[in-house]
Protein backbone atom coordinates (compact mmCIF):
# COMPACT_ATOMS: atom_id res chain seq x y z
CA UNK A 1 0.00 0.00 0.00
CA UNK A 2 1.22 3.32 -1.39
CA UNK A 3 1.13 6.05 1.60
CA UNK A 4 1.53 9.70 0.97
CA UNK A 5 0.66 12.62 3.62
CA UNK A 6 1.05 16.13 2.60
CA UNK A 7 0.35 19.42 4.34
CA UNK A 8 0.02 23.05 1.88
CA UNK A 9 0.17 26.35 4.42
CA UNK A 10 0.42 24.19 7.77
CA UNK A 11 3.28 22.38 9.31
CA UNK A 12 2.69 18.92 10.31
CA UNK A 13 4.09 17.65 13.58
CA UNK A 14 5.40 14.14 13.85
CA UNK A 15 2.66 13.63 16.37
CA UNK A 16 0.07 14.34 13.86
CA UNK A 17 2.00 12.09 10.85
CA UNK A 18 2.36 9.22 12.98
CA UNK A 19 -1.46 9.43 14.20
CA UNK A 20 -2.14 9.97 10.61
CA UNK A 21 0.19 6.95 10.15
CA UNK A 22 -1.79 4.57 12.26
CA UNK A 23 -5.17 5.34 11.20
CA UNK A 24 -4.14 4.54 7.82
CA UNK A 25 -2.50 1.12 8.72
CA UNK A 26 -5.80 0.44 10.52
CA UNK A 27 -7.65 0.49 7.20
CA UNK A 28 -5.90 -2.66 6.44
CA UNK A 29 -8.14 -4.32 9.17
CA UNK A 30 -11.20 -4.12 6.64
CA UNK A 31 -9.16 -6.85 4.30
CA UNK A 32 -9.84 -4.72 1.53
CA UNK A 33 -7.01 -4.58 -1.26
CA UNK A 34 -6.51 -0.54 -1.11
CA UNK A 35 -3.54 0.12 -2.94
CA UNK A 36 -2.51 3.84 -2.64
CA UNK A 37 -3.59 6.36 0.38
CA UNK A 38 -3.20 10.55 -0.53
CA UNK A 39 -3.42 12.64 2.65
CA UNK A 40 -4.06 15.86 1.53
CA UNK A 41 -4.11 18.94 4.48
CA UNK A 42 -4.73 22.38 3.76
CA UNK A 43 -5.50 25.47 5.14
CA UNK A 44 -8.76 26.92 4.47
CA UNK A 45 -10.76 30.65 4.93
CA UNK A 46 -12.92 28.69 7.92
CA UNK A 47 -9.72 26.77 9.63
CA UNK A 48 -8.38 23.31 8.14
CA UNK A 49 -9.13 21.05 5.53
CA UNK A 50 -8.69 17.66 5.22
CA UNK A 51 -9.37 15.07 2.77
CA UNK A 52 -8.38 11.05 2.11
CA UNK A 53 -8.25 9.84 -1.29
CA UNK A 54 -8.14 6.04 -0.43
CA UNK A 55 -8.11 3.78 -4.06
CA UNK A 56 -9.09 0.20 -3.67
CA UNK A 57 -8.51 -2.14 -6.34
CA UNK A 58 -11.81 -3.87 -8.25
CA UNK A 59 -13.87 -0.67 -6.90
CA UNK A 60 -14.15 3.15 -6.88
CA UNK A 61 -12.24 5.59 -4.71
CA UNK A 62 -13.32 6.42 -0.94
CA UNK A 63 -12.71 10.21 -1.07
CA UNK A 64 -13.51 11.75 2.39
CA UNK A 65 -12.79 15.57 2.46
CA UNK A 66 -13.57 17.21 6.00
CA UNK A 67 -13.32 21.09 7.71
CA UNK A 68 -12.22 22.18 10.94
CA UNK A 69 -11.86 25.01 13.32
CA UNK A 70 -8.85 22.74 14.70
CA UNK A 71 -6.21 20.61 13.35
CA UNK A 72 -6.60 17.70 15.55
CA UNK A 73 -10.70 17.59 15.52
CA UNK A 74 -10.37 17.54 11.37
CA UNK A 75 -8.28 14.85 10.89
CA UNK A 76 -9.96 12.54 13.78
CA UNK A 77 -13.51 13.51 12.10
CA UNK A 78 -11.91 12.40 8.74
CA UNK A 79 -10.24 9.35 10.16
CA UNK A 80 -13.73 8.39 11.78
CA UNK A 81 -15.44 8.96 8.81
CA UNK A 82 -13.04 7.01 6.25
CA UNK A 83 -13.23 4.01 8.58
CA UNK A 84 -17.30 4.19 8.58
CA UNK A 85 -17.01 4.30 4.67
CA UNK A 86 -14.70 1.22 4.43
CA UNK A 87 -16.64 -0.80 7.18
CA UNK A 88 -19.73 -0.03 4.72
CA UNK A 89 -17.99 -1.01 1.18
CA UNK A 90 -16.56 -4.24 3.33
CA UNK A 91 -19.78 -5.07 4.75
CA UNK A 92 -20.85 -4.92 1.28
CA UNK A 93 -18.53 -6.71 0.07
CA UNK A 94 -18.77 -9.47 2.49
CA UNK A 95 -22.46 -9.79 2.07
CA UNK A 96 -22.59 -10.04 -1.66
CA UNK A 97 -20.17 -13.37 -1.15
CA UNK A 98 -21.45 -15.27 0.89
CA UNK A 99 -24.80 -15.65 0.14
CA UNK A 100 -24.85 -18.79 -2.33
CA UNK A 101 -27.69 -21.39 -4.38
CA UNK A 102 -26.81 -24.38 -1.66
CA UNK A 103 -28.23 -21.35 1.33
CA UNK A 104 -30.58 -20.55 -0.50
CA UNK A 105 -32.19 -24.54 -1.57
CA UNK A 106 -31.75 -25.33 2.53
CA UNK A 107 -33.95 -22.78 3.66
CA UNK A 108 -36.26 -23.95 0.78
CA UNK A 109 -35.95 -27.31 2.14
CA UNK A 110 -36.57 -26.36 6.24
CA UNK A 111 -39.73 -23.97 5.05
CA UNK A 112 -41.39 -27.01 3.58
CA UNK A 113 -41.06 -29.62 6.54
Amino acid sequence: MNTQIRSKDIKLTQHLNDHIALAIENFKRFHLDITTVNVMISKEKKGVGVEFDIHIAHAQPVVISDTDEDLDTAIDLAIERANKALRRLHDKVKDHHTSSIRDIEVVEEEVTE
